[in-house]
């Protein structure tokens, strides 16, 4: 006689449906508020455009008190000069910079003197709960290179807009809208006076807590594409694609951002042959100790830098 065995518990009773779960509902009347549009591609390029330099500098902050301190700069190495040639000439250089710094929960200040005779100075102050205004300038002793730029940017719930005004007559405006809780659309229009250029742009960004994904076009001729995946909390990939339609250069790369207990390094690689690393070991507190390493196969261009940074 066969073994009956009885159904067990977890089984669904005869005629009664499967379960299935619902798509969770979206508040489209509380979307969160938007990066700014200059910064969509933001993850990207804190991957594939680290701070690459050549030689050796050295870089110290002094706190005075909470809110203001100063910082010193010294920097030796090669500067590349144009050519219309495809040979790379370099000669050695060498400056110091002093600086002078800010910090207010409502208000940052920075300034900038070089022993070259430039003068820079940045401000982001904010001016409301919603409205910041950014500046930022440079002057110099060769003609037509001081310039001068004013952002105001305005936070909405759901939403950024930001005007721009520089000297030469350049106008700029943007806007940014979060029209899902990951995804978001946004253009620019701008209008430089002294060159009778102008020009319009869209973006769209979608991120979750393991991707982003930008895309922008604009009149000018640029296409950028980027994307991160966020391997772990210590990993992060990238990669982007640029191409221009007028001139049709292209380029893309891929590169990486490995954040260790004690470092952080970042490299990348390109489709024009150029390779690059960027190492920040953390040796004490308030001490690191930085690498710089870029090698361009196509110009047989070779690059090398090493600096330590004391001071937060």
């Amino acid at each position: 006689m066969a073994t009956l065995i009885p159904p067990s518990a977890t089984d669904s009773p005869a005629g009664s449906k499967p379960t299935v779960t619902e798509p969770e509902k979206v508040d489209y009347f509380n979307l969160p508020c938007p990066i700014p549009y200059e910064e969509i591609h933001r993850e990207a390029l804190m991957s594939l455009k680290p701070e690459l330099f050549e030689g050796m500098r050295f870089d110290f902050t002094r706190g005075l008190n909470q809110r203001f301190s100063l910082s010193h700069s010294v920097f030796m190495g090669p500067t590349e000069l144009p050519t219309q040639s495809t040979d790379v000439v370099k000669i050695p250089t060498a400056h110091y910079e002093f600086g002078a710094n800010f910090m207010d929960p409502k208000m940052m200040l920075f300034g900038r003197v070089m022993t070259d005779g430039r003068v820079n100075a940045r401000l982001r102050c904010e001016l409301s709960e919603n409205l910041a205004m950014k500046a930022n300038g440079q002057l110099t002793g060769e003609p037509h290179m001081s310039h001068g730029m004013v952002n105001f940017d305005y936070k909405g719930k759901d939403y950024r807009t930001q005007f721009q005004l520089g000297n030469g007559a350049l106008f700029g405006a943007s806007y940014i809208q979060s029209v899902t809780p990951h995804l978001s659309l946004g253009g620019e229009v701008f209008w430089a006076g002294q060159h009778r250029k102008s020009g319009i742009g869209y973006a769209a960004r979608y991120n979750t807590d393991k991707m982003v994904a930008t895309g922008q076009v604009a009149s000018t001729g640029m296409v950028a594409l980027g994307y991160v995946q966020k391997v772990s909390d210590k990993v992060s990939l990238a990669s982007d694609f640029m191409y221009n339609y007028m001139s049709r250069d292209v380029t893309a790369s891929v590169g990486y951002d490995y954040i260790l207990r004690q470092c952080r390094l970042r490299g990348k690689i390109d489709s024009n042959g150029c390779a690059a690393a960027f190492l920040e070991e953390r040796l004490n507190m308030g001490l690191n100790f930085i690498l710089s390493a870029e090698i361009d196969h196509k110009k047989k261009d070779y690059k090398f830098g090493f600096g330590l940074t004391v001071g937060e």
